[in-house]
């Protein structure tokens, strides 16, 4: 028998399994990872990986610098497409002004340390030593 990847609207499923079913992580523990760090909260809090996720909650996502609120329509807890995912849940439109305001602004301010790039030469390491006063 052929197993579905399609969304159902199964009562709940585990917020690690849900955010890997989404395609937010590429790998479940990356997700669980992210949920322990505090990266994930579930409706203003922060939680555990095993908290079960249902239609209608509300995810503070942070990955890297980006930030996006969404909210679930649809739980699964096996990964499908790309199309799938983007059935299980819906962006807010406040999430989705704040980061394209932030990638502006990131887009004409670098990154301190932007420039650099791996270690330090000897030249380099000299120079920060003779203004260190070292």
């Amino acid at each position: 028998m052929p197993t579905s990847h399609a969304p159902t609207n199964a009562a709940r499923t585990r917020l690690d399994k849900w955010l890997w079913a989404a395609r937010f992580f590429k790998h479940r523990s990356a997700a669980t990872e992210a949920v322990d760090g505090g990266k994930i909260k579930l409706n203003g809090v922060a939680v555990k990986p095993a908290r079960d996720v249902k239609v209608g909650d509300r995810l503070d996502i942070t990955i890297g610098e980006d930030t996006r609120t969404v909210l679930v329509r649809a739980i699964a807890d096996k990964r499908g497409s790309a199309t799938v995912a983007q059935t299980l849940y819906e962006e807010t439109a406040e999430s989705v002004e704040a980061r394209a305001r932030a990638h502006e602004l990131r887009k004409f301010a670098a990154a301190p340390g932007a420039d650099l790039h791996g270690r330090p030469t000897k030249r380099d390491r000299r120079r920060m030593d003779r203004f260190g006063g070292h």
